[in-house]
């Protein structure tokens, strides 16, 4: 029987030792970080780099392009049809010149790489403003939040910073037709704490100041805004509930705000539209039709007659300008987000008739008789490069309708940006990008060396580490595996060590399968399931969104993997048993702070046998010295944040490094510690590093005071085991780098970054200036 030890570590240690909290921290509450506070740590990271002795050394940017990655905001300035903006979610903005041929990524250096919306001035094309932080409040994954809006003036090739900084998700920019200085912007505020910069805020002198014209609470944003395009007094706002300071779906704050004075003061719209609960709403007014406006609605009121608790999407019509509203779709609209619309709910009128409008959800739908009835658009797909995907990606979150050419149309949807020239019946698929949000990595031996890597909705993914992406012609990355509707979300994914045609990769809640990647189809259903079925037990297995899992050192046919127990596999997943008891927090349910509770983090020791350590949503550290027969939980004084990252030495066998992170309680503080006694105790090694969220930490395998860290902005090296830090990012674009690896062989370092792919940096300049024999 698997036993818990009551902070006993005889198991563990040679000699006794006594636990004390991590040296200057205590697991107190969590704060928001103020936005003064990650300014001035932005400031700090923008001097390391320009400081860091490595600051001349460049990345190699290898793709994958063909993955596409979550297209959140597109526009296009009025008369010049071959410029386009996209904002992906998390990989900042592009611009083609080209109508989508080739591509440049022009918000590179700046505070967040987070897109919400980017809008150009009508009146003057050089004028673009984005709007900074997604606004999908996601419980599981990652929605990155802003640092406010910015304000280019020659087209994109220069940024300023206009405020807002504490709105961190904003859902619009409208700028005035006839005056480019007046600009309105809807904010969602923070998804994880209460604060009261968020609702709409407007600015009549370019963004030099700002005032809040509408404000709903400290709990609800607005996440939509349209202007009458006949008339810029009268503008719409759609606002959002968030109860409790959590990103819950709904609550009675919901509705839509309507002012007619140019946002000075608003009134909430009642006639005809549903009260609360609402979730999101999105909002259109047709340019065709006089006083024509449209409201997608995910509607949390209850369903009396369909076999669901909720009313679900619907669709309200105003001819009046958005003074009264009625309900228009005479179908149920389940099929177009299901039952909850929180990432959805995009509308848009065609320019041309006020009876023809798209609305979007997990997938997209087009009606031609003002919303009564809706079809779905067509999957006839021409793709840049081949991913061997048959129908259109799910998860539509922007359209975009040519005002010129109503039958030319953009769509945004987790895999990218697709053109239409038909009003949505055959799509040119522009997965030429290198956007990818990896989760995870890992490398393998071949030469030359590959990178395999799960993505957020764009499935498993392996390719060369070699080729640099613009020279590429054809995106030279492969899917390990593709759903049914051309994606899929993934994490670990790793080489088998026992036979080099099969793929370990991963879904959601520990759903593991194995790959053969020599075969002709990609499909799931040709994978084998090895996802772990627990039966003739008295407890109960239960994993998280993300469930870590790893092979072991020792023998390539163990496979350890963690959700609520440890569990471990001695035939290649063939079949189960757990090796620990409940090592899980109590969980807070899916949208809480410690969601699942379950374990996020294993670390089997390379140099000991049996010593495997698990880390958890909730903070908890587990330590086990003998394969599992007895755990002990240690960190005692650690914060109680999200384990990101926990790593057992490869060059001391009593030595492991921790990283956290708060991003589920806005809070950005950097959280990484090292211990030399097994957990016993634990010191602080963030050095001079800035605040910002640490994702993960390696060593290098040739010089034990050599240490790599990836954060949510960048990354750093260490050459005296965390005492001081330097930048690595100064010719790195401003991402999220969620995993890294170190190619013993080649001598480079790997990272997987959350919306712009991989990157490969030579470390020799690195190793040289540290200096030291291996």
């Amino acid at each position: 029987m698997k036993r818990l030890g009551l902070w006993s570590l005889r198991a563990l240690l040679s000699a006794p030792a006594v636990l004390v909290p991590v040296l200057g921290l205590s697991p107190a509450a969590a704060q928001p970080t103020s936005a003064a506070e990650r300014l001035r740590s932005w400031e700090v990271h923008r001097t390391m780099e320009a400081e860091s002795p490595f600051r001349d050394l460049d990345w190699r940017a290898v793709g994958p392009m063909q993955a596409g990655a979550r297209v959140e905001a597109i526009a296009v300035p009025p008369g010049d049809p071959g410029v386009i903006y996209v904002g992906i979610g998390s990989g900042n903005l592009w611009k083609t010149e080209d109508n989508g041929m080739t591509w440049t990524p022009i918000f590179e250096k700046e505070s967040t790489f987070s897109i919400g919306d980017v809008a150009v001035s009508p009146t003057d094309p050089d004028v673009v403003w984005v709007g900074t932080g997604e606004t999908q409040p996601r419980h599981s994954g990652y929605s990155y939040s802003g640092t406010g809006v910015f304000r280019s003036t020659d087209s994109g090739e220069t940024w300023r910073h206009m405020g807002l900084a504490d709105t961190h998700h904003i859902g619009k920019v409208l700028i005035h037709p006839e005056d480019p200085n007046v600009v309105l912007v809807a904010a969602l505020g923070h998804f994880w704490s209460p604060n009261r910069e968020r609702g709409v805020f407007r600015t009549t002198n370019g963004g030099a100041s700002w005032e809040q014209v509408l404000f709903v609470s400290d709990h609800a944003g607005v996440v939509d805004m349209v202007m009458d395009p006949r008339d810029p007094q009268v503008i719409l706002a759609s606002a959002w509930e968030a109860v409790s300071g959590r990103p819950v779906e709904a609550g009675p704050e919901s509705g839509i705000y309507r002012s007619t004075d140019g946002g000075e003061n608003w009134e909430k719209v009642t006639a005809g539209f549903p009260s609360g609960p609402l979730g999101r709403i999105g909002l259109d007014m047709a340019p065709s039709g006089r006083g024509v406006a449209y409201a997608f609605v995910d509607n949390w009121n209850p369903n009396p007659e369909e076999d669901r608790d909720i009313m679900g999407g619907e669709v309200y019509r105003s001819d009046d300008r958005g003074e009264s509203w009625r309900k228009v779709n005479e179908e149920d609209l389940y099929t177009v987000f299901g039952v909850y619309g929180w990432k959805f709910t995009d509308i848009r009128v065609s320019p041309d008739d006020p009876d023809d409008l798209f609305i979007l959800g997990n997938r997209a739908f087009h009606s031609t008789d003002g919303g009564r009835t809706f079809s779905r658009i067509g999957e006839k797909i021409l793709r840049l490069h081949d991913t061997r995907g048959v129908i259109m990606h799910l998860d539509h979150h922007e359209i975009w309708i040519d005002p010129l050419n109503p039958d030319r149309v953009l769509l945004g949807n987790d895999g990218g940006l697709y053109q239409s020239w038909d009003r949505g019946k055959t799509w040119l698929h522009h997965n030429n990008i290198p956007a990818a949000e990896f989760y995870s990595i890992s490398l393998d031996e071949s030469d030359p060396y590959r990178i395999f890597g799960g993505t957020q909705d764009n499935a498993a993914l392996y390719g060369p580490g070699h080729i640099h992406v613009e020279e590429a012609v054809r995106d030279p990355w492969e899917n390990v595996y593709l759903d049914q509707w051309t994606g899929g979300d993934s994490f670990d994914t790793y080489l088998d060590p026992t036979d080099s045609a099969y793929v370990y990769y991963e879904h959601q809640h520990g759903a593991l399968r194995r790959m053969d990647i020599t075969q002709d189809s990609v499909l799931t259903s040709a994978a084998r399931s090895i996802r772990p079925r627990v039966r003739g037990v008295d407890w109960e297995w239960r994993s998280g969104w993300y469930t870590p899992f790893v092979i072991s050192h020792y023998d390539p046919h163990t496979l350890l993997l963690g959700g609520n127990r440890l569990l471990k596999s001695t035939n290649r997943g063939e079949s189960w048993e757990a090796i620990s008891p409940d090592l899980s927090d109590v969980p807070e349910g899916p949208r809480g702070v410690v969601p699942f509770g379950t374990i996020t983090m294993i670390s089997e020791s390379l140099l000991v046998p049996g010593l495997i350590y698990a880390g958890t949503e909730g903070g908890s550290v587990w330590i086990t010295g003998d394969g599992g027969e007895e755990w002990v939980r240690v960190g005692e004084g650690l914060p109680r944040k999200w384990i990101s990252r926990l790593v057992a030495s490869r060059h001391d066998p009593s030595r492991v490094y921790l990283s956290q992170t708060g991003f589920r309680e806005d809070d950005f503080s950097s959280f990484l510690f090292r211990s030399d006694d097994r957990g016993a105790t634990w010191t602080s090694i963030v050095g001079n590093l800035p605040d910002e969220s640490i994702n993960v930490i390696q060593e290098d395998p040739a010089y034990p005071d050599v240490l790599y860290v990836g954060t949510d902005l960048g990354v750093f090296v260490s050459g005296d085991g965390g005492s001081t830090w330097h930048a690595l990012s100064a010719r790195l674009p401003t991402t999220p780098v969620h995993d890294l690896d170190i190619h013993e062989r080649e001598g480079e370092l790997v990272i997987g970054t959350h919306g712009r792919s991989a990157f490969v940096l030579d470390l020799d300049p690195v190793r040289q200036l540290f200096g030291g024999t291996p």
